[in-house]
């Protein structure tokens, strides 16, 4: 993997990844000329003991542009730049114009009556591809290794900052799920704290560790794997599959096999791999409808304090909003209001959906 650091105009940070060797005179664009100046704030929520952040200045970001003016794309003309350059890049990442969460610069929060905060953290942008038209799943396998790496690439950059407690790598697709952007691409939250998702996940995974003394994702795979029921990728090192206690209709979970707790660890077999069975995944989700496929992926890892973590198990979760063929799944009163999900639709179901789905993953 080879890279390049730059810098925008407006002082945000650009990274280009390529497969091959990157031109050093390649010069950052950025469509706006000065810096936002803009900081978000933490406020507490006493009732459901967790911060939730402020940043109403993201009311003015870019919201579904025309072809002609996709900010994502390449810039092709100086005198309207785009956020990315020309040149021979295949993934690029940048600071986000408008983050929920800013950098240790922060301003100091408002007094409040509930406790308040600097929204410390750092949100990124992920281009996947230069091909406005392209797809995550269209990518080849060896562009979905690359973007592998970054994520790993970009993880151990937060670690290194020592004020970032978790990273969230993501991808939301589709307006269905609120994309803002049709361009392929991703994001990636760098918080402050241990969000309250992952939180109780790791929390989980930590008592089931002190009393199996393994991992219980580690667990949970082997009995997918013995079931074979659910199954939509099997290889090696990686594993694809709609769980047993799946939420939502055509939920899917990629993982290694074998724990990992986070990208920076995985090894080239075991990165390989986990490129087929995303790439699997994204092109049974397209193939069942004929069409693009929303969905929110989500990459979930160990947190980064620096303490070792074996209770943790690299993942993502795939959480698509389509119930049936002519209904969306949204959520309700019971999974809003009670955290209760409901489903009517059993797993094997839609797994067997999936499974009928046949792909060509090069």
């Amino acid at each position: 993997m080879y890279s390049l650091d730059l810098t925008k105009p407006d002082g945000r940070a650009l990274t280009l990844y390529a497969r091959h060797p990157l031109d050093p005179k390649i010069v950052a664009p950025s469509p706006f000329p000065e810096p936002l100046n803009a900081s978000p704030h933490l406020r507490w929520h006493p009732l459901r003991g967790e911060w939730v952040t402020y940043a109403a200045y993201r009311q003015g970001r870019t919201f579904l542009p025309p072809p002609e003016y996709n900010p994502l794309g390449v810039t092709t003309d100086p005198a309207h730049p785009t956020e990315v350059p020309a040149g021979g890049w295949d993934v690029a990442v940048f600071d986000n114009r408008f983050p929920s969460l800013g950098g240790p610069d922060a301003e100091e929060p408002p007094e409040l009556i509930v406790p308040s905060a600097r929204a410390a953290g750092h949100c990124e942008v992920v281009v996947f591809t230069q091909d406005a038209r392209g797809s995550l799943g269209g990518l080849t396998l060896a562009h979905i290794e690359l973007l592998l790496q970054v994520w790993g690439d970009r993880t151990l950059r937060m670690v290194q900052r020592g004020d970032i407690a978790y990273v969230l790598p993501f991808e939301n697709r589709g307006a269905e799920v609120g994309v803002t952007l049709h361009h392929p691409h991703g994001q990636i939250y760098a918080y402050p704290v241990v969000p309250p998702v992952p939180a109780r996940m790791q929390q989980e995974a930590q008592r089931y560790y002190r009393g199996k003394g393994c991992g219980v994702l580690q667990d949970f795979i082997a009995g997918e794997r013995h079931a074979g029921l659910r199954m939509l990728y099997e290889g090696a090192h990686a594993v694809a599959f709609v769980p047993v206690c799946a939420r939502y209709p055509y939920e899917v979970w990629v993982a290694t096999i074998e724990p990992v707790e986070s990208f920076i660890q995985l090894t080239p077999d075991q990165r390989a791999d986990l490129a087929r069975a995303l790439k699997t995944v994204l092109l049974k989700y397209d193939g069942l409808w004929q069409r693009p496929f929303p969905y929110l992926m989500a990459w979930y890892q160990a947190p980064t304090d620096g303490e070792p973590h074996p209770e943790s198990h690299l993942h993502a979760q795939f959480y698509p909003p389509y119930r049936t063929r002519d209904r969306l799944k949204y959520l309700a009163g019971t999974e809003i209001a009670a955290g209760f999900f409901a489903m009517d639709a059993l797993p094997e179901e839609k797994a067997g959906e999936l499974q009928r789905v046949e792909i060509a993953l090069e």
